[in-house]
């Protein structure tokens, strides 16, 4: 049976960003499923029929690398991952096209690295280049790490290519973003325990989740679901509903945008932030960190000032001037970003200044905020 506000997320979702990792995509001996692209690609230009946009960010280009090679296991070295990668990505993105020229469309690929999103510019390229291909060609854009230039992607079981989904959600502000995992959803315990249950909506990701995901031993978090909850949490701080549900599960996109109760539902928190607030909190690498009294987190985080001086208590890493910095807690914690108005060098020298003492030390007060509210985004 449908659920009521699982329906309106479904209404609204004009366009969806859909995340499918390696395991769903490949079979027990590690090389891609031909036949799960194509029953995906159906499922996608189905979903595309409705009239929605859709955006793939897919994993698996090791996996048909090892297919065209004739590789019986994954290599373990960086270099010959890379090298695999290289060679699958092709037949990857050939997979798709092939599976959805049978329905008439085309499937664009789009190979991004952090640094690339990293930088406005090129930022806003690929933003304009994805939503191109959306709504002028109604071809499916699909995403991935570039994976023979990014080592980070390649070391780890499930990639990094949730956050990628997270950061393109915000880059083309998707209401919906969709992760496909090989299990079905959130559970409440061990997976493996017959006495856990999935859970169906998460209204408020705090720390009582994230502990679902922990080893009770080492307090470390452990497996592909730790990486969707971060990419979660990415996501609805801008606005944005998350739903984790099987990829292995024929059908699971209609269902999800009939609004049927599938996988779990992670809520929004909030309402949607803007574009280019996105790319400044929840985007763009911060080049160093802020640290702030009491007060000045308390002011920026729940009374909506700007950070002045006098809140600062020290800076860390080398920043310039439009340089994006992380705003933290005396404990560490991060709760917001922005854009400086000085550079490391000046924040060091005027930390804990009033306003009016910044030209006696600096020779000049440029700006009465170290950041103004305009330029922040409060991430917590």
């Amino acid at each position: 049976m449908p659920d009521l506000l699982r329906q309106e997320i479904a209404a609204t979702a004009t366009t969806i960003v859909v995340k499918v990792g390696t395991r769903v995509l490949t079979r027990d001996n590690g090389r891609l499923n031909e036949d799960r692209i194509a029953q995906l690609a159906e499922e996608l230009h189905q979903v595309m029929a409705s009239g929605r946009k859709v955006v793939l960010v897919s994993s698996g280009a090791v996996g048909a690398g090892m297919g065209r090679l004739g590789l019986t296991e994954r290599p373990a070295d960086v270099a010959h991952l890379q090298a695999v990668a290289a060679i699958g990505q092709s037949a990857l993105v050939e997979a798709y096209d092939r599976s959805l020229r049978a329905f008439g469309r085309h499937a664009a690929q789009i190979l991004l690295t952090a640094d690339d999103l990293d930088r406005r510019a090129s930022y806003l390229n690929a933003r304009n280049t994805i939503l191109t291909l959306m709504t002028e060609y109604g071809a499916l854009p699909i995403i991935n790490e570039n994976d023979t230039t990014s080592v980070e992607e390649l070391q780890t079981t499930f990639g990094d290519n949730d956050r990628l989904a997270a950061i393109v959600t915000n880059l083309i502000q998707a209401p919906l973003l969709v992760l496909l995992s090989d299990v079905d959803g959130l559970y409440s315990g061990d997976p493996r325990d017959p006495a856990s249950t999935i859970i169906s909506t998460v209204q408020r990701l705090d720390v009582s989740i994230f502990d679902l995901v922990k080893d009770r031993a080492t307090g470390l978090s452990k497996g592909g679901m730790a990486s969707k909850l971060q990419a979660a949490k990415q996501a609805t701080a801008a606005g944005e509903n998350v739903i984790i549900a099987s990829g292995r599960s024929p059908g699971v996109l209609a269902k999800i945008i009939a609004g049927e109760p599938v996988g779990t539902l992670i809520l929004a928190r909030g309402q949607s932030v803007a574009a280019r607030k996105r790319w400044i909190g929840f985007t763009a690498q911060p080049r160093g960190h802020v640290v702030l009294d009491a007060g000045a987190r308390r002011a920026v985080e729940h009374q909506g000032r700007s950070l002045l001086a006098i809140g600062i208590v020290k800076a860390t890493g080398r920043f310039n001037k439009g340089d994006v910095v992380a705003l933290c807690d005396a404990n560490g914690e991060e709760f917001a970003r922005g854009l400086t108005n000085y550079s490391s060098e000046e924040v060091l020298r005027i930390r804990g200044l009033k306003t009016e003492e910044i030209a006696q030390t600096l020779g000049h007060c440029p700006h009465e905020e170290v950041i103004h509210r305009n330029n922040m985004v409060v991430t917590t």
